[in-house]
């Protein structure tokens, strides 16, 4: 079998059989054909033709060419997955990537916004809503249940209007590997979301109508400039505005509100598993990071505040 082919296959593996989010899917497809474009250049087009030496030289040239220890990592993970599901689909006799080595990338603590700080952002997000302009009252609506349920913004732009409980202040979510779990969410979201379903939606439906543009809005909970569902695009220029004033380095898009969320409860005093649940983590270990973001704010309090620290 030829790369290419192999690669449009595994692809529809990862999309079907292990219902990857299409951006992994698109990640790992883009790490194949790089790989298949290097593989031509060494005169291989056969899956059978390549070798653990053939892979550590892509992985190499793609490290001269100022790859970073991430991408090298995800790039690395990716030859290995492609590798070991040609094996098990019978289509070469060995698993070639099986001891390719993947580069420490090391471990990077998440952006989190403190209290303070957070609060202010809000505090102006409610001052803009309280005009009643439509695209105002979504965006705090969309910013306070990202904070108050720690949603991904793929969870949340997925959200249709029936998978919110205003009664029980309860949101059910389809998150990766489209496993449904059901989060909480507080009183503020609740005022945030009712404000906008009962005076901004209706407006976002009436404005995209009269200028017969854009698609429908359908069930989506939350829409976008053209009437349709909101995208993860807006949402990410959305968050990155507001925290573009607020101090701190990292990441500023809405994937630091999810660790700003996980962080505040772990201060909080929230226990451990109930915000893995919370979050939708497969795996303990991944919802553990947060208790470093934690012992990471504490000892900073310390050294500010000890006279001997």
């Amino acid at each position: 079998m030829d790369i290419w082919s192999s690669i449009d296959g595994f692809s529809e593996h990862l999309a079907s059989e292990r219902r990857l989010s299409p951006q992994t899917v698109r990640a790992y497809t883009s790490d194949l054909r790089q790989l298949a474009d290097f593989a031509t250049g060494r005169d291989v087009e056969l899956v059978d033709g390549v070798t653990l030496d053939l892979l550590r030289d892509w992985l190499w040239a793609a490290s001269e060419a100022g790859s970073s220890k991430a991408t090298l990592a995800r790039r690395t993970a990716t030859a290995k997955a492609w590798s070991a599901w040609l094996l098990r689909t019978g289509r070469v006799d060995s698993d070639v990537a099986a001891r390719l080595r993947s580069p420490k990338t090391g471990r990077t603590l998440p952006r989190v916004v403190s209290r303070g700080p957070f609060d202010d952002l809000l505090a102006g997000l409610e001052d803009r809503a309280a005009s009643g302009e439509p695209n105002a009252l979504r965006d705090l609506a969309v910013v306070e249940l990202l904070y108050a349920s720690a949603l991904r913004v793929s969870e949340l732009c997925g959200l249709d209007r029936d998978d919110l409980d205003l009664d029980r202040l309860t949101v059910r979510v389809t998150g990766k590997g489209d496993k449904e779990r059901v989060v909480p969410f507080g009183v503020p979201a609740q005022s945030a979301i009712v404000d906008y379903l009962t005076s901004a939606r209706p407006q976002l439906v009436a404005r995209a109508a009269a200028n017969d543009r854009g698609p429908t809005p359908g069930a989506a909970l939350f829409l976008g400039a053209r009437g349709g569902r909101l995208g993860p695009r807006a949402v990410y220029t959305l968050v990155a505005r507001l925290l573009d004033a607020v101090p701190g380095g990292g990441p500023a898009g809405p994937h630091a509100l999810r660790h700003t969320a996980a962080t505040h409860l772990l201060d909080g005093g929230a226990d451990l598993r109930a915000v893995q649940e919370l979050l939708g983590h497969a795996s303990l270990a991944t919802t553990q990071i947060y208790t470093h973001v934690s012992v990471e704010r504490i000892k900073e309090s310390y050294r500010n505040a000890h006279p001997r620290a």
